[in-house]
């Protein structure tokens, strides 16, 4: 693969709303030539729940894939509005997609791990989430 072209990673809801508005701000905020998407229904709850492994590990298989295969250095954590495999409000998904991505970071120290919430506007917004050395939340916003 050749290492000029530049992937990032999306796990993202299966929801074909949300797919296009992630695809073109991944694009522009982050210059991506590419979005490898990795979906599932509310993946922000499984990944702050932490307790569907089978789920998380095929998730963790794939994202692997992004970042090794396709050297993807970026990883978003998406949240929507009226998510169907999701059924929580705006406040707990974003709280969800802050665990999730503390979840994540975990997995691979070298990624830079973002959080998005796509609303109901279908804009896409960050949510953004302070880490201290250890990763642990040290504050959020």
């Amino acid at each position: 693969m050749d290492k000029s072209t530049k992937f990032v990673t999306s796990i993202n809801c299966m929801d074909g709303r949300t797919q296009e508005p992630i695809i073109k701000y991944l694009k522009n905020q982050y210059s991506a030539d590419y979005v490898d998407m990795v979906t599932e229904a509310g993946p922000n709850k499984i990944l702050a729940e932490n307790e569907e492994t089978t789920i998380i590990e095929s998730i963790k298989s794939r994202v692997e894939v992004s970042t090794g295969k396709h050297y993807s250095n970026l990883i978003a954590i998406v949240g929507h509005y009226d998510c169907g495999g999701n059924l929580a409000n705006e406040y707990t998904q974003k709280e969800q997609i802050k665990a999730s991505v503390l979840n994540v970071k975990s997995w691979n120290e070298d990624v830079e791990v973002i959080g998005l919430w796509v609303d109901e506007n279908w804009k896409v917004n960050k949510v953004n989430v302070l880490f201290d050395s250890s990763w642990k939340i040290n504050k959020v916003s």
